[in-house]
């Protein structure tokens, strides 16, 4: 794009407007750069989430229907329930999937936000279209295969769905709402409503579907993990930044995530000996949120160094979303 024209859009999207006859300062080209290198990563992070959520929901798709469907399999999850429904009833899975993960969606306005429930109904009516009209070919008969390779695909549509910052299963949000509610771990929440629905699949259908729902549940699970980088339902971020106060102000104003501030010292690093002292960052969040997180940091500081690692359960603290009053 032409300088000229980047400028123009640019000031048209952030220079204030004239209110009530009052004369507002244009912004300095400084300003203006800074705008414009803000929405070029904003439409980047916008555009690889509808490619990450749209491959999802193509890969759980053709998992529904190219294996567990047609073979009467289910899965574990809001999914499983949506198939055990569909096989016990001739229901259209479509309706299913939509009807199924509602209430987990209302729970998700309320537990991680507007943004993240909007994406994720989007995500879920695709997959409904998808599920409805895609003519996805039939792949086997083959049992293991299809508890294998059906889980396979309904994993990856999950996992890339949510490094999209949605959900194709509502159960996620189900149990991050009832971990910070009674205390335990997303984990076994989530193993709990499994748990459930195989013994549903036992008893309603025969005790070989839930066997096979039980290795679907595997497969899909074991994908999910590899797809997201072995992140586990909580994750501590380690931040180093030279803007380490305009990144706590965005974390805990912004987001409304809790942080922990250390006081660092001078050491070595990218550009060679730190001459300065930083504070060093740190906070706890789910993994549907570490997308988020990640663009903002680099949105302030693109030199800024996080580490991440996995935390198997937290005890205190605010692991959740403050509500500020405004």
């Amino acid at each position: 794009m032409k300088p000229r024209l980047s400028k123009l859009i640019t000031r048209t999207i952030l220079n204030p407007k004239e209110k009530r006859g009052e004369t507002i300062a244009p912004y300095s080209d400084y300003d203006l750069a800074k705008g414009w290198y803000e929405l070029k990563l904003m439409v980047k992070g916008i555009v690889m989430d509808i490619l990450m959520i749209i491959l999802g929901i193509i890969s759980a798709g053709f998992g529904l229907k190219g294996f567990l469907l047609i073979n009467g399999f289910i899965d574990g999850g809001a999914t499983g329930i949506s198939l055990l429904i569909a096989e016990l009833t001739g229901t259209s899975l479509s309706i299913l999937l939509l009807l199924v993960n509602l209430p987990f969606m209302i729970l998700g306005l309320k537990v991680i936000g507007r943004t993240f429930t909007i994406k994720a109904i989007l995500a879920i009516i695709g997959l409904s279209i998808v599920v409805a009209v895609v003519p996805y070919p039939e792949i086997t008969h083959d049992k293991l295969l299809i508890a294998v390779f059906g889980g396979f695909f309904l994993g990856t549509g999950i996992g890339l769905t949510i490094r999209g910052g949605a959900v194709i299963d509502g159960t996620e949000v189900l149990a991050i709402a009832l971990s910070r509610r009674l205390g335990v771990s997303i984990g076994d929440v989530i193993l709990v409503v499994n748990v459930i629905v195989f013994s549903f699949a036992a008893w309603l259908i025969n005790i070989e579907t839930a066997l096979y729902a039980m290795l679907t549940y595997l497969s899909a699970s074991k994908t999910v993990d590899f797809l997201l980088e072995g992140i586990e339902e909580y994750t501590g971020v380690t931040i180093v930044s030279i803007k380490a106060a305009e990144i706590k102000q965005m974390i805990s104003h912004e987001l409304n995530y809790g942080v922990t501030v250390f006081k660092g010292e001078r050491g070595f690093g990218k550009t060679g000996e730190k001459h300065f002292d930083s504070n060093i960052l740190y906070t706890v969040l789910t993994r549907l949120e570490i997308s988020r997180l990640k663009k903002e940091v680099h949105r302030i500081d693109p030199n800024a160094f996080l580490v991440m690692n996995s935390v198997k359960d937290t005890v205190g603290g605010m692991t959740k979303k403050r509500r500020h009053k405004h």
